[in-house]
């Protein structure tokens, strides 16, 4: 059950950032709409985060949820933003799943 929290912070992790990314972009209300968006968001990643580290290791459990964050952006910054997405960085975003998968699989 731990894990599954992780992940879900991992993806609240995107949001705060992926409001961000939107808040730099907007003025007046929207801006503070996006901005309220990234509160929420960083509130509820960081509730998980600390529940699912009350039985999984802290190493462990924090790497993965920056790695979650992370690859989750980076898409959102390839589908949403229309960032770039060539070779080099599609192929080291490869090996950061890997290496989440990886921390899954050794930590008991």
């Amino acid at each position: 059950m731990n894990w599954t929290l992780l992940i879900i912070a991992g993806l609240f992790e995107v949001g705060f950032a992926s409001c961000l990314g939107k808040a730099k972009e907007a003025t007046g209300a929207a801006y503070n709409y996006w901005m309220g968006g990234f509160l929420l968001c960083l509130t509820i990643s960081m509730a998980l985060l600390y529940k699912a580290t009350q039985t999984l290791p802290i190493g462990t459990a924090y790497a993965v949820w920056t790695g979650v964050g992370a690859v989750g952006t980076v898409l959102v910054g390839i589908f949403i933003f229309k960032e770039p997405s060539d070779f080099w960085r599609l192929f080291f975003l490869t090996t950061l799943i890997a290496s989440i998968v990886g921390l899954k699989f050794v930590t008991h």
